[in-house]
């Protein structure tokens, strides 16, 4: 008799084997997929942060690098505005592309 546990001195571990078992299974199909969604979302948003980061950053870095580019021929009051007007045009005309780039080639 196998299942009896007076005669069967692996029946504990044995019972032990099934439990863990059914519960891996059990965890793999209700909390992994849950634990996966979850990892998505917070690794999505660090890496929309860190990319928004990034991005102020090399916008802070390419205005002075226009001030200081434009500090040899002008002084350094008439660099900075100079440095505005030519960000701010390179911005407003990535911003046109991708105002007309988001109508449909439908035109619906």
């Amino acid at each position: 008799m196998a299942a009896n546990p007076l005669n069967d001195p692996k029946w504990a571990e044995n019972m032990t084997d099934t439990i863990v078992s059914t519960v891996d299974k059990v965890r793999d199909r209700t909390t992994k997929p849950i634990v996966m969604a979850a990892r998505g979302v917070v690794f999505g948003l660090l890496a929309a942060f860190l990319g928004l980061f990034i991005a102020v950053i090399a916008l802070v870095g390419a205005h002075r690098g226009v001030i200081n580019f434009l500090e040899w021929p002008l002084d350094h009051d008439t660099a900075v505005w100079v440095a505005y007007l030519v960000l701010g045009g390179i911005l407003c005309l990535l911003g046109s592309v991708c105002m007309i780039k988001r109508q449909s080639q439908d035109g619906v």
